[in-house]
């Protein structure tokens, strides 16, 4: 693992695009202050300066087909998760690869990858992880830090160092196989609301809420969610549900 500390960047992951021929296979560019830190589905991501671990790692995948490209992230999110509980946090993976400490979001993911033919030439694995951040002024419903839950402030190199070797071990599992049948059984054993409940869902194109349980996840990205109003499975790729809080 290799780090790179920025003082101030627009985003790490794109700097890691300008950047990518030039940066050795899992580098981790961290950036003390993002000016356009970048979330799921083009949203911000706070970060007050200094307090919180915000970094792109570059990866080079072997042995990993762009069909087969979820892996890399069920092996990022769980590399966070398995970082919190080490550190002695409740963590689950909300799908695709949000993680959660209860009902309350402590990290999220953001994947871009660089295809060439049937080739993953690089991805960009973006992730912000709420450190010693105390208040949290924008308006997502639910954010968490690790000092919050904790009770005291965590040394942020430390952190990025443990999240570092969780996230090698884990790509590197992710590069067979049989490693990434593991992984994504795994993944579905830890999913944030895979308990089997029923729980409050929302389809983006329709606005329509339902009731539902998740079902599956397949190894392609896509979660299954039954709807229990209609005894229907739907099946949903990313940015089609909404989890209601």
């Amino acid at each position: 693992m290799n780090f790179l500390l920025l003082e101030e960047v627009d985003s790490t992951n794109s700097y890691v695009a300008v950047h990518a021929a030039e940066l050795e296979d899992m580098t981790m560019v961290i950036a003390d202050s993002q000016t356009a830190g970048r979330g799921q589905r083009g949203n911000s991501w706070e970060s007050e300066q200094g307090k919180n671990l915000t970094f792109t790692l570059l990866y080079k995948p072997q042995g990993i087909a762009p069909r087969e490209q979820f892996a890399i992230s069920e092996a990022a999110a769980l590399a966070v998760a398995d970082f919190l509980v080490e550190s002695g946090m409740e963590a689950k993976v909300k799908w695709p690869n949000d993680i959660y400490a209860g009902d309350r979001k402590i990290s999220g993911i953001l994947i871009e990858h660089a295809l060439m033919g049937q080739t993953i030439q690089h991805t960009r694995i973006g992730i912000g992880l709420n450190v010693n951040q105390r208040e949290f002024r924008s308006d997502a419903p639910n954010p968490v830090s690790m000092v919050q839950l904790l009770g005291s402030e965590s040394d942020i190199s430390r952190v990025a160092v443990g999240v570092g070797t969780h996230l090698e071990r884990r790509l590197r599992s992710a590069e067979t196989p049989a490693g990434r049948d593991a992984l994504h059984a795994e993944f579905k054993r830890r999913l944030w609301r895979g308990d089997g409940g029923e729980h409050p869902f929302r389809r983006r194109d329709t606005g329509e809420t339902f009731p539902g349980i998740i079902t599956d996840v397949s190894a392609e990205g896509p979660i299954e969610i039954l709807d229990t109003a209609s005894a229907q499975t739907l099946s949903f790729w990313f940015k089609e549900v909404e989890f209601i809080l």
